[in-house]
């Protein structure tokens, strides 16, 4: 399993990089899940990692706006993403889903064929009234999306296992696979659920509090994301 750690500044992104991530994702906590952060600072992140890890950026949790994603998502192409990803949060149907993605695939496949899109849905769509994850593989894959992912959608300490077990999520994995789509899992991960995330075999976990000594408020700390990446490797 690959893995992703998300830091907020140039600072965080430094020790995520030294401790061994394997993609530095950057995010805005402060604006949702998936907060979208500054352009200036994608471009930091861009600079201080300097080609050791390939830059995620999140552009936010959206709704069916698929204009204001498009151009969110050509944003973070241009501030040097390599992979841009967008949290369907309020998307109501696949055919809502499907026009999002297919435009924010285009807004940044056009400007650079070589970035990544990854479409993120959440374990707890239930409670916010989304999509389910399980039906986001076919609806990514026919609108040219790389990664499906799938996080939490409310940051209140709830793990994503608290919301689909492991049954499902190896559905998901699956599907994704199936579709020709890398796949992630995130959402409050603890270091206890590594081995049921290795039995389900995602492509990359996505982690920040794990890493911040299990608040995502406080920094990252270089020794967690060490033995992460160690226990990652076992």
């Amino acid at each position: 399993m690959k893995l992703l750690v998300s830091p907020i500044n140039r600072e965080e992104a430094i020790i995520a990089s030294l401790g061994g991530a394997d993609i530095v994702d950057v995010k805005n906590p402060k604006e949702g899940s998936l907060g979208a952060n500054f352009p200036w600072v994608i471009r930091d992140v861009k600079e201080v990692v300097n080609g050791r890890q390939p830059i995620s950026a999140t552009i936010g949790d959206f709704n069916y706006k698929p204009g204001t994603a498009s151009l969110a998502a050509l944003g973070a192409a241009v501030a040097g993403a390599d992979y841009i990803k967008v949290g369907l949060y309020d998307i109501q149907t696949e055919a809502q889903a499907l026009e999002l993605l297919t435009k924010i695939t285009l807004a940044v496949k056009d400007y650079d064929p070589s970035k990544k899109v990854v479409a993120s849905g959440y374990s707890d769509y239930k409670r916010i009234n989304s999509i389910s994850p399980l039906l986001l593989p076919a609806v990514a894959a026919e609108a040219g999306v790389d990664v499906v992912m799938v996080d939490t959608g409310i940051k209140d300490g709830k793990s994503t296992f608290e919301f689909m077990d492991e049954q499902e999520l190896k559905e998901f994995t699956d599907l994704a696979h199936e579709h020709g789509l890398e796949n992630a899992i995130a959402g409050s991960l603890k270091f206890e659920d590594l081995p049921v995330l290795e039995r389900i075999g995602p492509d990359i976990i996505g982690v920040r509090g794990m890493v911040c000594g299990g608040d995502r408020r406080t920094a990252i700390r270089q020794e967690l994301v060490e033995k992460l990446v160690a226990e990652c490797q076992i």
